[in-house]
């Protein structure tokens, strides 16, 4: 399975542009929504990798160990993905075109 080793890459590079990008950006309100897209790249990174360790190691333990980093994942993707969303509109309000 190749899918995951490429997402997780993908998303280690996204939450590591967008944490820098916090480092850069003087708006509290744009700093927060990258804080969101970085938890949703975070949690995308933990989902695909609990999946691709599951994968390569078929046990029971592996199983345990995976979902409990799958459901890490999935809440960290969630509310990264809610926060982001939720900025979004906020700059949106504050800034019509």
């Amino acid at each position: 399975m190749v899918i995951f080793p490429i997402i997780i890459i993908v998303s280690v590079v996204f939450y590591i542009y967008y944490k820098v990008s916090i480092l850069k950006e003087k708006s509290t309100l744009t700093q927060k929504y990258y804080n969101g897209r970085s938890k949703s790249c975070l949690g995308a990174f933990m989902m695909a990798f609990a999946i691709n360790q599951y994968t390569l190691y078929l046990t029971q333990l592996s199983l345990f160990i995976g979902l409990v980093i799958f459901i890490l994942g999935l809440m960290q993707f969630i509310r990264g993905f809610k926060e982001a969303r939720h900025y979004q509109k906020e700059w949106r309000r504050l800034h019509p075109q």
